[in-house]
């Protein structure tokens, strides 16, 4: 019997394997600090998934905050290079979720991938992130956006900035109906509302959602990146990762810090994305570096959800033993049931506090089970 079978609970043999995968990838493991400058997070809040920040003055009088991001503290401290930084992490962050109340911690893995990001890298990392899902659970669903498709098409037709926000928000909510009103209302040509709404409308596996895109008519933005997706589909389908694989354009995060491929992993039996991740090259040279970057975080908080415990008892064994009882013939007879697998407590008497399976006592002629729960 594997003896982390026996001390390790599902979750954290997910990321135990986790970690594996990455390194067999070659993503180096990075440790970042419990805390940076609180200005840190605040200049880049529009990246963070919660803008609530936990703070506190060090004693040099510098405002600090509590770590609520993996990814900026990474970027912040990388270097420029010519060659590709892979990272991977498993680390605490701390901050209010959308399934959290008040500020929790939070243990997050996931892994970036900053340089010259070309398309092994990129579809390197998006294969990562379908595998780590598989890790967690066959069940799973990595929905895929382009997000150089859905700015190319209203790049091309809207120039009004607070019109653009009103289409995005469309978008996200896939409400074709307002799009609908907003597309009338300013005079937008209908071209662009029955291309808007195709792209919004689709939800099918990667390969097909090509296919589907392929009559679609195209300028250079959106040609580009429907090349991307081709080549991602064709590196996908190698790998037999293509029907997990699903299109969704009502994925939209903030364009100033991500652009082109965005991805969003789901489990069954999980009501929210568990995986988030994509291309952020705009963040990277935010903060003054000059490189590409992707990556993404696995939200391993959900994992509670996911696997709630199985298990209501403090330890297999309550092994009782008396004063006049021979201390070898009690270490005996606690090394013998912890042999075929047990979790044992030794103790004198049994006061009703602690939750076993079997209460076994130390007897002359050796134990005896007194009580069994199984």
């Amino acid at each position: 019997m594997n003896y982390s079978d026996l001390v390790l609970k599902d979750e954290e043999k997910i990321v135990f394997a986790l970690r594996s995968l990455y390194r067999k990838y070659g993503y180096k493991q990075y440790k970042v600090s419990s805390f940076e400058e609180y200005d840190l997070y605040m200049r880049n809040k529009n990246f963070l998934v919660s803008e609530n920040i936990l703070s506190f003055t060090d004693t040099d009088g510098r405002l600090m905050a509590l770590k609520p991001d993996i990814t900026i503290s990474i970027v912040k401290n990388t270097k420029d290079t010519e060659g590709m930084q892979k990272f991977c992490y498993n680390e605490n962050v701390y901050r209010v979720t959308e399934h959290s109340y008040g500020f929790k911690e939070i243990m997050q893995t996931g892994l970036e991938c900053i340089g010259p990001i070309d398309m092994y890298s990129m579809c390197e990392v998006i294969i990562l992130a379908a595998k780590s899902l598989e890790i967690i659970s066959n069940k799973y669903i990595l929905d895929i956006s382009h997000l150089g498709i859905i700015s190319g098409l209203i790049d091309e037709y809207i120039t009004d900035s607070a019109v653009k926000k009103d289409i995005y928000k469309c978008v996200g909510e896939k409400n074709t109906h307002s799009l609908k009103e907003i597309c009338d209302k300013n005079g937008i040509d209908e071209k662009f509302f029955q291309n808007l709404s195709l792209l919004i409308n689709i939800y099918l596996p990667l390969p097909e959602a090509v296919k589907k895109l392929e009559t679609m008519e195209m300028n250079s933005t959106i040609r580009s990146a429907f090349e991307e997706l081709c080549q991602i589909s064709q590196i996908l389908t190698l790998y037999g990762l293509d029907e997990n694989i699903f299109v969704d354009f009502s994925m939209v995060n903030d364009m100033s810090y991500y652009n082109g491929v965005i991805f969003q992993g789901f489990i069954e039996n999980l009501p929210a994305s568990i995986l988030s991740g994509g291309r952020y090259d705009n963040l990277v040279q935010k903060m003054g570096k000059k490189a590409g970057a992707i990556g993404f975080a696995v939200y391993l908080d959900l994992l509670e959800k996911l696997f709630p415990s199985k298990d209501s008892y403090d330890t297999d064994v309550l092994l009782l033993y008396k004063d006049s009882d021979d201390p070898a013939a009690v270490a005996q007879a606690a090394k013998m049931l912890m042999s075929v697998g047990n979790t044992v407590r030794v103790e004198k008497k049994n006061t009703g506090e602690i939750k076993y399976k079997q209460l076994i006592a130390i007897k002359d002629r050796g134990i005896e089970i007194l009580e069994s729960n199984d």
